[in-house]
């Protein structure tokens, strides 16, 4: 096993990395590209089948979509392009306010009724406090600790809650599947 280690790059001091993270996107980050890719699939798929109904759908909705959009188009990008250079920390920065502007949209948005929250409420609280120390952890060049959180955002606040847009009768699964 590699032992992690600290070394330069480009003039800047990055803690925790190993050669293998240099050699570009492991195993998981391949899969959770392509999960994000099929994820926009669906998404897409249920966009252009509810299209009859669209002038119903409430504005804060339609942030909600499209700041999620933006997430996951960059998502396979960050994770399989070169990083630590100025285009990942922009695509970085784009993905960690569309994250954050998800978060906070989607406490607007109760399918239940005013007030009424329910448990994927729960992942948006979960990413505004990991957002944050996501962007620390990249600002500290704690390369180890920026992606264990990356992969937490995606697994949890990107495809755990993206999958529980489908079933029970919500938004896209009706238009998806009704």
């Amino acid at each position: 096993m590699t032992e992690a280690v600290s070394m330069k790059i480009a003039g800047i001091r990055v803690r925790g990395l190993s050669p293998q993270d240099l050699q570009g996107p492991d195993r998981l980050e391949r899969v959770l590209g392509l999960l994000a890719l099929i994820m926009l699939f669906f998404i897409i798929a249920a966009l252009l089948r509810g299209m009859s109904e669209w002038a119903r759908v409430p504005a804060i909705v339609w942030l909600h979509l499209a700041t999620i959009l933006v997430a996951l188009v960059l998502t396979p990008v960050l994770l399989w392009r070169r990083r630590g250079d100025a285009r990942h920390r922009l695509y970085g920065y784009v993905w960690s306010g569309a994250m954050m502007l998800t978060a906070l949209d989607s406490l607007f948005i109760h399918m239940g009724g005013p007030g009424r929250f329910s448990l994927i409420h729960v992942l948006s609280l979960f990413t505004l406090v990991m957002v944050p120390m996501l962007v620390l952890a990249a600002r500290r060049h704690d390369a180890v600790r920026h992606r264990r959180t990356v992969r937490g955002l995606i697994i949890g606040a990107l495809l755990v809650a993206g999958f529980f847009t489908f079933p029970f009768d919500r938004l896209l699964g009706h238009w998806l599947f009704g």
